[in-house]
C-alpha cells in the first residue's frame, strides 16, 4: 500500500478567506463568531454566528458560474483553486478524484425557492434549482472545473461528512484506485429556515462557544470550506512537493442507538480503528483536535471517549471556538487546523475558555 501525502490546502472560513489567513487567526486565538448578518435574527432565541464575511464570488468565478452556483459550492470551489494552487499538482484527469462532505446542501438556494412560492406565490422558478439545491454540486463543480474524470461523489453524514470524505479519499489514493484526490467539506447554513430547525434542538448558545468549559451554553452554527490535495507521498517527494503532511490511518464507525445523543463507545471505537488503520499506538498521538461543540452533551460525551483510548491524553483543543460548528465541513477545516501544528509548530487554543468542568 501506498503512502498518503497532504500537498495541498484551501480555506474559506469565519476566520479568513485563504489559508494562511486561517492559520494566523487560529494562532493568535481571533475568533470568528460574530452577530449573522445574513439573516433577521431578532425572532430567534440566538443572533451569533460563524459567518465568512468579504467573500466576492466574482473574485474567483465568471459572472455566468458564480449565478449558477449556490452559495455553498461558491466556497468550496474557491477553496479547491488554493489548495491546488499550492500543491502544484498537475494531475493526471482521469486518475483524480473529488470527494466532498457536505451535510445539508445548497440551503441558500432553497431557502429562497420556498420563500417564493409560499411567500410571493410564484409558479416559474429558475431552471438550475434543482442543480443549485443538490448536496454534490462541490463534488461536481470541482470535477468539472479541472476536468477531473476519476470519481466524484459527496459524503452525507451529518457532522462526519467532510471527515469521511478525506478519509474515504485517502484509502483511494493508498490502495490505488486513484493517483490524487481533492477532498474536504462545504456548507452555508445561514438561512431563516435552517436557523429556525436549529433553535427548536436547544442546542444554539445565546452568547459564544465555550468547547469543555463548566458555563457551555452550546454550540454556535458557521459556515465555510475546506479542501485537501492528496497524493502518493513518494511521488509527491518525486516531483519536489512541499509535503504538509502525511496521512496513517483512518477510521470510522456507527453508534446505532440515540438518534441525536452521542455515543462514548462509538466516538473511541472511531479513534481505535484509526490508530489500528495506521499501525499507531495511542502514545504516539501528539495532539487531538476534538469535535468540541461546547453541548452539554457532546463534550462530556467525547471527554469519557477520549480518556478510554489515551491513558495519558494528549494535548486537545476545540476549534470549532473559532470557526463555529460548520456541519458536513468541520472535518475539513479541523483538518486544515491540524496542518498549522506541522508548518509552524503550533497548536490551535480553544477559546472562550472559562472554568473547567
Amino acid at each position: 500500500m501506498r503512502r498518503v501525502a497532504i500537498t495541498g490546502a484551501g480555506v474559506v472560513s469565519a476566520l479568513g478567506l485563504d489559508c494562511p489567513s486561517f492559520w494566523d487567526a487560529l494562532a493568535a486565538g481571533r475568533g470568528g463568531i460574530a452577530p449573522i448578518t445574513a439573516v433577521d435574527c431578532s425572532v430567534l432565541r440566538f443572533a451569533n454566528g460563524a459567518e465568512v464575511r468579504g467573500f466576492d464570488p466574482f473574485l474567483y468565478f465568471d459572472p455566468k458560474a458564480a449565478m449558477q452556483l449556490d452559495r455553498s459550492v461558491q466556497l468550496a470551489g474557491a477553496a479547491a483553486a488554493e489548495a491546488l494552487a499550492q500543491s502544484g499538482l498537475a494531475p493526471q484527469p482521469d486518475r483524480t478524484a473529488v470527494v466532498t462532505g457536505c451535510c445539508v446542501g445548497g440551503k441558500c438556494t432553497e431557502d429562497e425557492t420556498y420563500r417564493q412560492l409560499y411567500e410571493e406565490r410564484k409558479t416559474r422558478f429558475d431552471p438550475l434549482t434543482i442543480p443549485r439545491i443538490m448536496a454534490n454540486g462541490a463534488a461536481s463543480w470541482i470535477s468539472m472545473r479541472h476536468g477531473f474524470t476519476g470519481p466524484a461523489y459527496t459524503v452525507s453524514t451529518a457532522c462526519a461528512s467532510a471527515a469521511h470524505a478525506i478519509g474515504q479519499a485517502f484509502w483511494m489514493i493508498r490502495s490505488g484506485m486513484a493517483d490524487a484526490a481533492v477532498a474536504g467539506g462545504n456548507e452555508a447554513p445561514f438561512t431563516l429556515g435552517m436557523l429556525r430547525a436549529w433553535e427548536a434542538m436547544r442546542v444554539v448558545s445565546p452568547e459564544t462557544c465555550r468547547p469543555f468549559t463548566a458555563d457551555r451554553k452550546g454550540l454556535i452554527l458557521g459556515e465555510g470550506a475546506a479542501m485537501l490535495v492528496l497524493e502518493p507521498l513518494e511521488a509527491a517527494r518525486a516531483r519536489g512537493a512541499r509535503v504538509l503532511a502525511e496521512l496513517v490511518g483512518f477510521g470510522m464507525t456507527s453508534d446505532a442507538s440515540h438518534l441525536t445523543m452521542p455515543s462514548a463507545e462509538g466516538a473511541a471505537a472511531a479513534m481505535r480503528a484509526a490508530l489500528a488503520d495506521g499501525g499507531l499506538a495511542p502514545e504516539q498521538i501528539g495532539y487531538i483536535n476534538a469535535h468540541g461543540t461546547g453541548t452539554p452533551a457532546n463534550d462530556v460525551t467525547e471527554t469519557k471517549a477520549i480518556r478510554s483510548v489515551f491513558s495519558v491524553p494528549p494535548p486537545v483543543s476545540s476549534t470549532k471556538s473559532m470557526h463555529g460548528h460548520t456541519l458536513g465541513a468541520a472535518g475539513a477545516l479541523e483538518a486544515a487546523a491540524v496542518l498549522m501544528a506541522f508548518d509552524r509548530d503550533l497548536l490551535a487554543p480553544t477559546v472562550n475558555f472559562t472554568v473547567a468542568d
